[in-house]
């Protein structure tokens, strides 16, 4: 099996139910989605079980993961085990009390953004109002000195994406990131998941775990189910045969290139040893990580 690896980022995908309901979301979220089988229980072990790992960064994740009720108390039990917490949120909903645990846990925040105008960003998230909520809090939390990235993902011809990484970055989004669509969820449109539309860089040293506690190698590749934290350790799992499999099919399918080059900007809070593209870049892969981006990507989710 090779010497064991790392692990250091987490994906806890707490719920598949979102308020949003994107064309192009990998994860099939919508309002009719539900928060899955995992107790708030299941997920504090969970989340024990990295930090004893030596993981350094979590981020939830969904669905929209400020409509889970137990989010406040995760995010808490997460930064009292040592973690870095970041929150990946379209920024709509925030109940009594979010903003002040924000603060005293020291979240990171992440957030997708897809239009300087109001009417094409709700127009691809379906939510009306959608625009004026995530660009507000943006603002506050801003002013709150809460840290901001964003991703702007491009979903449709002639979207103003280069406006919109232009309109985050005026908001004081730290980062601003952006992607293509990835044939996943909704946004495959009815074709197969494959490994080859994976940024490459899965199970490396992140994974993710799902609302029924399915583990996969990242929230893209659900499609590979490597365990079940209900079942068995999430050690164990990280260090399985079925890992070590799924970690050398989708090395094999972007050519056996060094994937930890290229990292993919929309979700991974830490990144190394290069940074997250820059809009100017492009999307990242690293099958395409020493050519110029297509004309369709941004030149990015939840």
């Amino acid at each position: 099996m090779g010497e064991p690896r790392l692990l250091k980022f987490a994906y806890l995908e707490v719920t598949g139910r979102c308020n949003e309901m994107c064309d192009h979301c990998y994860a099939d979220s919508s309002p009719k989605g539900t928060h899955g089988s995992m107790t708030a229980g299941e997920w504090a072990d969970v989340i024990d079980q990295l930090a004893g790992m030596g993981v350094v960064d979590v981020q939830f994740i969904g669905g929209e993961p400020t409509l889970y009720p137990p989010l406040p108390d995760l995010v808490r039990h997460a930064h009292a085990a040592g973690l870095s917490v970041e929150v990946f949120s379209n920024l709509t909903y925030m109940r009594d009390g979010m903003w002040a645990m924000f603060k005293d846990c020291n979240v990171k925040l992440a957030t997708s953004y897809y239009s300087d105008d109001p009417a094409e960003h709700d127009n691809i998230t379906h939510l009306h109002g959608s625009h004026k909520r995530t660009r507000a809090n943006i603002q506050r939390a801003e002013a709150l000195g809460i840290p901001v990235r964003g991703g702007v993902v491009s979903v449709r011809a002639q979207q103003r994406v280069q406006e919109a990484a232009k309109d985050l970055s005026a908001l004081g989004a730290w980062h601003v990131g952006g992607d293509r669509v990835r044939a996943f969820g909704r946004g495959s449109d009815g074709a197969a998941p494959t490994v080859a539309d994976l940024c490459g860089h899965c199970a490396l040293g992140q994974c993710a775990v799902g609302p029924e506690g399915d583990v996969w190698p990242c929230v893209l590749g659900r499609f590979l189910t490597l365990g079940n934290v209900r079942e068995a350790p999430i050690t164990e799992i990280w260090n399985s045969p079925r890992t070590v499999k799924a970690r050398a099919e989708i090395s094999a399918a972007h050519g056996l290139k060094p994937a930890e080059s290229c990292n993919p900007p929309q979700f991974l809070p830490m990144c190394g040893p290069c940074q997250p593209c820059v809009p100017s870049v492009g999307h990242c892969d690293p099958r395409e990580a020493g050519s110029e981006p297509a004309a369709a990507t941004i030149a990015s989710s939840t």
